[in-house]
């Protein structure tokens, strides 16, 4: 999947690929600002904020650097058919926001086309999971005291400036849910200073980080956080303890009124029998299989009521996995595995780029028909039809020399 954005990331901080994620904190700016606007304004993201149903935690917003009560911008609407939905009061959020305030709203991906398809981009790329998180900050407000995150992070200065300020970590790999509290800053700071528009920064987990627009006057702050949480032993050992319940003797009650030489060989057995389990079972396996499970992202399917089906585009979390097998080619995602003639595979790699695909243009290139495979695509959820509302998301993020169909499909736009 091609996106500009993943390409002025890695660009920005000196990358060549995924696996700097996590290893140590790095800045930079990108080369293509006006990619901040075409992800995100302001304006709409308060666009956004007004017209869904939205409640803390997912909603918040901090004056003074405290968080505020929920009734101080949240209120209840009452359709004339008694249903109450939670909605922004509007005039409040202007209020604050002249005066100074911070608003942060979570998961941004799930309401707006952009930048789901931007964090669709960034876990094909990083094969994680990302979410992102929205902070729009005004005047001389301030932000969140010094903290530390349980994932890598990647934050993108939207528009305006921030002032931050990055220390090291104090705990190896904290955890979330972990051992040893993890409440003590380290005094080193690793960088310090101001975040302008365009400008992207790696905080790795663990690493303590503060962020305000406090004695900043006048003006704004709007960043995007892109979270990518990273598995661990812990995740992996979990996946192997559930593969333990195929295994009759893990369901087995543990002897408990035996001798105490019966439990020691009942202990012996178990202890073999786990790692024997853990040896066919390796973190390669376990990748795969997250990702060969995983479901597809929620996506409008129409069954070709409102008209035939011409453009459609991957909605996989992960891309798609190719095995060839002589004449027949194997395509592996969302809990399947679909066969396909090997003839068909250029076609098949077109639909499921990730970007766009007109398939009549697919038929053209490839010489093979390419509208049975898209609709077995669809059908079978590795793919979704090109509605005009999510090809929007695509406009300036992805390069369309290759997806006439997406250009003529918005026309004017």
């Amino acid at each position: 999947m091609d996106h500009y954005l993943v390409e002025e990331i890695e660009k920005a901080l000196g990358w060549d690929g995924p696996q700097h994620l996590g290893q140590r904190f790095a800045r930079g700016s990108m080369a293509m600002p006006a990619l901040c606007t075409r992800l995100l304004t302001p304006t709409r993201l308060l666009d956004v904020i007004m017209r869904r149903s939205l409640s803390s935690p997912q909603f918040r917003c901090f004056r003074g650097g405290d968080e505020m009560h929920p009734d101080a911008y949240l209120a209840n609407a009452v359709t004339r058919r008694g249903q109450s939905l939670s909605m922004a009061r509007m005039d409040r959020l202007g209020q604050f926001i002249e005066s100074g305030c911070t608003i942060v709203l979570d998961t941004l991906d799930t309401f707006d086309p952009a930048m789901e398809i931007t964090c669709q981009a960034l876990q094909w790329w990083s094969r994680e999971l990302v979410q992102v998180n929205t902070y729009l900050t005004t005047n001389d407000a301030a932000g969140f005291n010094l903290h530390w995150d349980d994932h890598d992070v990647i934050i993108v200065q939207l528009g305006g400036e921030k002032s931050w300020e990055v220390r090291g970590t104090s705990r190896t790999a904290p955890m979330y849910r972990d051992a040893e509290r993890n409440d003590e800053p380290p005094a080193d700071v690793v960088w310090s200073g101001t975040m302008k528009a365009g400008d992207v920064m790696h905080i790795p987990r663990g690493y303590w980080h503060q962020a305000t627009r406090v004695d900043s006057g006048d003006g704004y702050s709007l960043h995007a956080t892109f979270g990518f949480v990273k598995r661990t032993g812990v995740d992996w050992f979990s996946w192997v303890a559930d593969r333990s319940r195929q295994q009759e003797r893990f369901r087995i009650d543990l002897d408990r009124w035996g001798t105490a030489a019966e439990q020691a060989v009942d202990a012996e057995y178990l202890l073999a029998a786990a790692s024997a389990l853990a040896a066919d079972y390796p973190p390669e396996t376990y990748f795969a299989a997250r990702e060969r499970e995983r479901p597809s992202r929620r996506h409008v399917s129409t069954s070709g009521v409102f008209g035939p089906l011409t453009d459609v585009v991957c909605v996989t979390d992960f891309p798609p996995r190719f095995e060839e097998y002589g004449d027949t080619v194997d395509v592996t995602a969302v809990s399947k595995v679909i066969t396909f003639a090997a003839r068909a595979e250029p076609a098949l790699r077109l639909l499921l780029s990730g970007n766009p695909a007109n398939i009549e243009h697919v038929s053209l290139v490839t010489g093979v028909d390419a509208e049975a495979l898209a609709k077995t695509l669809v059908d079978e959820g590795l793919c979704t039809e090109l509605t005009e509302e999510l090809a929007v998301g695509f406009v300036g993020l992805v390069d369309t020399s290759s997806s006439p169909g997406l250009r003529t499909y918005l026309g004017t736009f």
